[in-house]
């Protein structure tokens, strides 16, 4: 039975549940999921969670992401990226000093509005639903980080940018609001996720290749790499005993999260000592 996380470098055209629908064949397995939403359009970065690895991709839908994305400015679409209809074109004959100077009033912690094609849900209803049924509501900002933002490169009117971010930032949205701070408009033109938590592109494996590969069950890792930021505990039989039946137990380690293992090797669990006692986050261990 497989179990692991593979990370996938998604094609344009493919939705993330596209991919993990096509892997629950390759695999043999009901339990797959991905760790956070690339747009049909976007490539690069997804990883998917098969079998008993599933339940860590909720901690990787709250790790922070950087993309390769592709601004152009002077068009504005109602997708906020160029598979859109258009909604206004504009000069944009932009610098890159003029592009840059306004990069800084988007970097750190920002306030950003969601764009009415997502799924984000409002009043039982999602935005994007209204949004091809021609209907537009307001929708409240939120709040998110730029950690870094770049200008790797420029030919006007199209621009590309490194955005590194936390969790529900929208690329698209980031392009639009810069178009606007610019007074030319603009929209995503292409996406790339480069990273996502601790997995990168040079880590991931196209779908083609995935698909193509005699043994796919030898991509995948281990789902404690998920974890690699946090420091390894072995446990002594009597404290495995009680993380396999979710007891805590004292141990006077610092506070903070950490990787649990048997003395065997065997992945127990991510834990998290408070006051002196070591608590279980969630196990990973079979069944």
């Amino acid at each position: 039975m497989a179990n692991g996380i593979l990370i996938v470098d998604k094609p344009s055209g493919w939705t993330s549940q596209d991919v993990a629908a096509k892997l629950r064949g390759v695999f043999h397995e009901r339990r797959v999921g991905h760790g956070g939403t690339l747009d049909p359009m976007a490539t690069g970065v997804l990883p998917i969670f098969i079998g008993r690895a599933t339940r860590g991709a909720e901690f990787l839908e709250h790790a922070e992401k950087e993309y390769v994305a592709g601004l152009r400015l002077g068009l504005v679409t109602n997708t906020q990226d160029t598979s859109g209809e258009t909604l206004g074109t504009h000069p944009a004959s932009v610098t890159r000093t003029e592009l840059e100077a306004v990069l800084p009033r988007f970097t750190g912690e920002i306030e950003q509005i969601p764009p009415m094609y997502s799924a984000i849900k409002i009043g039982g209803k999602k935005l994007y639903e209204l949004a091809r049924a021609g209907q537009e509501v307001a929708r409240p900002a939120r709040a998110i980080t730029i950690h870094a933002l770049e200008l790797l490169s420029c030919a006007p009117p199209d621009f590309t940018l490194r955005v590194h971010c936390s969790k529900g930032t929208y690329v698209r949205t980031l392009c639009h609001d810069l178009g606007a701070a610019l007074g030319t408009g603009g929209c995503m033109a292409a996406l790339r996720r480069t990273a996502a938590g601790a997995y990168t592109a040079a880590q991931a494996v196209p779908l083609a290749d995935i698909l193509a590969h005699p043994a796919p069950e030898s991509l995948l890792l281990p789902v404690d790499t998920l974890f690699a930021a946090h420091p390894a505990l072995t446990l002594t039989p009597a404290q495995e005993k009680c993380c396999r039946n979710g007891a805590s137990f004292t141990l006077r380690f610092a506070p903070g999260r950490y990787r649990l293992y048997a003395e065997s090797g065997e992945f127990l669990a991510l834990g998290e000592v408070r006051d002196g006692r070591m608590e279980t986050v969630k196990s990973f261990f079979a069944i």
